[in-house]
């Protein structure tokens, strides 16, 4: 296309609002026009919670940028409460509905561009349209929950879903001294990563009295006298409440693309190429609507993140613009903060692996778990990270990482998710080079530690065995604790035999040579040592990967299931 060409866009926030600010700055001649149902272009949905919360005291303060700002610093015209309902492919043109004064009319466009977002997913739940029921997708939805509490002087909330959104939400009213249930379906909250790292997620709500009721169905929702309202749950028992918070996923917004014959990926959400074109080569789509390549694990998914919206919308405005461009794909990095934890990932859980029948093969996963301090341990103020690290028994590629703890959690994730998008290798982690000062991290960074440990079991220094398998171990394997005495006694592996690591050279006599030993520690640092001496000595030992720490997350969380 040329100079002057029209450029329509359905949809602001992230995905919408960057293509028109980029397109603008990539050719200055087009016409570039937003169209936005809401009554809000570009507003800050991330934040939305943290409105809720009161931490974010000012609505304007959620607003990334306003028709005003696009029009005097671009030269875009934004037309708010504009709905497009249809699309005439055809023609090359949309049908708008202005909901200021009921009108419609048709726009023509060169390049279309869809970013109608994702709708909050409303389950077939009788009486999730009462009053007092919200999600919490837009400005209104959270002035209105706001409103809630405030005009029923609500103390009492059920939050039905523990993902990202519900937990934020659960953090936020806990902070305003509302008693809060939180209704799960799935048996663990944030069902997106593995359960044993959500354990410490789990146990900061329970500790501000949040009431976690997983592996629970919602059939319905009543009304009471004065509003109350009453969630009914499968189990038969029932919550009462004075605001309940819908917050079980996204489902992308295609009705309108579906309409003009545009393709759907399998999934539902719109199907587009590496370039962000849809199946009509005049139109474009980018955002929570459109499903996109995990890099991964090779399938075609929705991946709702404010991230890899923003950048789709670039990519987008290039092409248009004649600038060749490629979307890489997603690799799902993503961080949650509830109360005092921070649990963030990039890559596919274990589980997920494992469902989609990757684990073993092609991909041939193995996983280390390491417990370092988020700065070094003799500067004041240390605090735990637990990392679980999956990568590939061929080659040492990294294929996704989890981390949860109190402080330093997502600048660890950050490292690794840009080692994976280069095709790093935990050998490459090894060698990482970090900023280092105590206050901020150890010579030794927990980045470089998780390395290193999976290095280890590649190079063959030391195999691993992991929680899961002391809950029945082979009958012929012998179990050595080389932990303190004070440590042994609190709580031990049943049937472990104890060596404290400074007693055992001199003591190997009494180990079995004929039977495998596995050798646990507290995180797994003193039985890496202990197996090591035993292997030259002569023994087949094998480490227990985070050690009796991994142990008990591993353990709470089959509870909580």
């Amino acid at each position: 296309m040329g100079k002057g060409k029209k450029i329509l866009i359905v949809g602001g926030v992230a995905g919408g609002a960057s293509c028109a600010a980029r397109a603008r700055r990539m050719d200055e001649q087009a016409e570039i026009i937003v169209f936005e149902r809401g009554p809000h272009v570009s507003f800050a949905n991330c934040g939305l919670p943290y409105y809720v919360g009161d931490v974010i005291r000012r609505e304007q303060s959620l607003l990334v940028a306003t028709p005003g700002l696009f029009r005097t610093r671009f030269n875009i015209q934004v037309r708010l409460r504009s709905e497009v309902t249809a699309i005439n492919r055809s023609r090359r043109t949309i049908t708008v509905r202005d909901h200021e004064n009921g009108k419609e009319y048709e726009e023509s466009y060169d390049a279309l561009v869809l970013s109608p977002g994702a709708a909050a997913v409303r389950p077939p739940v009788e009486g999730l349209d009462l009053p007092g029921v919200y999600s919490v997708r837009t400005i209104p939805d959270s002035q209105e929950i706001r409103q809630r509490i405030e005009d029923a002087r609500a103390g009492r909330v059920v939050i039905i879903g523990g993902g990202y959104i519900g937990l934020e939400m659960a953090e936020n009213l806990i902070r305003r001294n509302l008693r809060v249930t939180i209704v799960e379906l799935q048996c663990q909250l944030m069902p997106l990563a593995d359960p044993e790292m959500v354990v410490p997620i789990h146990q900061a709500l329970t500790k501000r009295g949040a009431d976690i009721r997983l592996g629970q169905e919602v059939t319905r929702v009543t009304r009471g006298a004065q509003g109350l309202l009453t969630v009914h749950l499968q189990s038969g028992e029932t919550v009462d409440a004075d605001a309940v918070i819908l917050a079980v996923g996204v489902r992308p917004e295609t009705r309108l693309a579906a309409e003009a014959g545009l393709e759907l990926g399998p999934i539902g959400g719109i199907r587009v190429d590496e370039r962000m074109q849809t199946s009509d080569p005049h139109i474009w789509a980018v955002g929570d609507a459109v499903e996109v390549y995990h890099v991964v694990t090779g399938t075609w998914a929705p991946m709702p993140l404010a991230g890899p919206a923003n950048c789709q919308g670039r990519i987008a405005a290039d092409v248009i613009c004649g600038r060749e461009a490629r979307f890489r794909g997603v690799q799902g990095t993503a961080v949650v903060g509830v109360l005092d934890q921070v649990l963030a990932a990039t890559g596919p859980s274990e589980r997920v692996l494992k469902r989609l029948g990757l684990w073993e093969s092609p991909l041939q996963c193995e996983k280390i778990y390491l417990h370092p301090g988020h700065h070094a341990n003799y500067y004041p103020g240390a605090e735990v990270i637990t990392i679980k690290l999956i990568f590939s028994r061929k080659d040492g590629r990294i294929i996704s990482a989890q981390a949860v703890g109190k402080e330093g959690v997502e600048k660890r994730i950050d490292v690794i998710s840009m080692a994976m998008q280069m095709g790093g290798t935990v050998f490459d982690l090894e060698e990482a080079e970090v900023c280092y000062a105590p206050q901020f991290g150890s010579a030794k960074d927990p980045v470089n530690l998780a390395g290193m440990i999976a290095a280890n079991v590649l190079r063959g220094d030391v195999e691993v065995v992991h929680a899961p398998d002391l809950t029945a171990p082979p009958a012929d394997v012998f179990i050595l604790d080389v932990r303190e005495p004070f440590e042994f006694k609190r709580g031990h592996v049943e049937g472990a035999v104890h060596i404290p690591l400074g007693d055992l050279r001199r003591r190997m006599h009494e180990l079995p040579r004929d039977r495998e030993i596995w050798v646990y520690c507290f995180v797994g640092q003193r039985s890496y040592v202990a197996a090591r001496a035993l292997r030259q000595h002569g023994f087949r030992a094998k480490n227990l990967s985070g050690g009796h720490r991994s142990l008990l997350m591993w353990q709470k969380a089959a509870a909580l299931s």
